[in-house]
């Protein structure tokens, strides 16, 4: 065989995604993307820690066409007896606190000295404009997305309330049956999300900077009664004097709060992503907290009360895809919502015409 023809079929193979460079595990890789997979194919792939078919499961889980939703239940719903065996923990920040590198840290920590596996869950915000999002998560946390015990996916907000992506309820479930024992979930910033991963996370971190003005000014008292931790981050370029005050601070600030349902007194603690500082001890806070709270019997409660509020939440997000779904409303919706516009007819005339389309049969 001539040189020009092995070197035409090798850039052959090459333009097919099957050089002779790849090994057998990046072989496999492009068969899973290339072939249909079944709902066994996809539970067996997750339980055997597939990370591409996983990655592929959370995406029919997230589309929003009704076939791919109607195969990610099948999906969950063989999953769900290997779920709810992992440690879940929220954690938010002020913009510029480090939340990245923090996680980085944090991760890299517990998978080196613990021996676990993480799954970071990072919410990203959508625009209202162009419902695109960054997604650029992985290159933040580049050491750690290299670390095959770790599991990063960047999810976009799409739109939904509170900048919370709507389907990472489901998206923890399959990491779990995957085998991912710690699942970290990072927010946009402080604000309504904080309220949605508090709903589903056992422990909720609360990043901050010293010396960043009035440390108490930017945060809504919801938050703060929320978190079951704070840690103020960035104290190897903070000015230690500074440090000190927003610990005391913080932690007047929480005294006045009333005590927890858990019985875990909230903390306030120091820490550096950049050195480590401080790290090992944030998550052996959250260690005995988890501890603590299933001794008590809140960490089950709180699970169970979690489940019913993921209930509830599916029926009305399930309503709202079918509503607007619907062809007889998407064929009235533009003219009714320009006669609400024109002050032909009010807001809540408008939602009953609509509502009443739709009820019809």
């Amino acid at each position: 065989m001539s040189d020009s023809k092995n070197k035409t079929e090798s850039a052959s193979r090459e333009q097919d995604g099957l050089s002779d460079s790849i090994n057998p595990r990046g072989l496999e890789r492009l068969k899973n993307r290339k072939k249909k997979l079944t709902v066994d194919d996809y539970v067996e792939g997750i339980r055997e820690g597939n990370r591409t078919i996983l990655s592929r499961a959370i995406t029919l889980i997230e589309s929003s066409r009704s076939k791919h939703r109607e195969q990610a239940e099948e999906i969950i719903e063989e999953c769900l007896p290997h779920t709810g065996n992992s440690i879940r923990v929220g954690i938010t920040g002020v913009p510029g606190v480090g939340k990245s590198t923090f996680i980085e840290m944090l991760g890299n920590h517990i998978i080196d000295k613990k021996q676990r596996k993480l799954a970071v869950l990072a919410i990203d915000p959508s625009s209202t404009k162009t419902k695109g999002s960054i997604l650029g998560d992985k290159t933040r946390m580049e050491t750690l997305a290299n670390n095959e015990h770790a599991y990063i996916r960047p999810s976009p907000t799409a739109g939904s309330l509170g900048g919370v992506a709507r389907k990472t309820r489901e998206t923890i479930y399959l990491c779990e049956a995957a085998g991912y024992d710690t699942i970290f979930i990072e927010t946009v910033g402080v604000g309504q999300s904080e309220t949605a991963v508090h709903s589903m996370v056992d422990f909720f971190l609360l990043l901050m900077l010293a010396g960043a003005g009035d440390e108490l000014q930017g945060i809504k008292r919801g938050i703060m009664e929320m978190a079951d931790a704070i840690a103020i981050n960035k104290i190897d370029s903070s000015d230690p004097i500074q440090v000190k005050q927003a610990v005391r601070e913080y932690k007047n600030a929480l005294h006045l709060y009333p005590e927890p349902e858990s019985g875990w007194g909230p903390q306030v603690t120091t820490c550096s992503a950049t050195t480590g500082k401080g790290i090992e001890e944030i998550w052996e806070m959250i260690e005995e907290y988890i501890s603590q709270t299933k001794e008590n019997g809140f960490f089950r409660d709180k699970r169970n009360r979690q489940s019913r509020n993921w209930m509830y939440e599916t029926i009305q997000n399930r309503l709202s895809d079918e509503f607007y779904s619907d062809s007889r409303v998407k064929q009235m919706l533009e003219r009714v919502e320009q006669n609400v516009l024109n002050g032909e007819i009010s807001p809540f005339k408008a939602a009953n015409i609509l509502l009443d389309q739709f009820r019809q049969v």
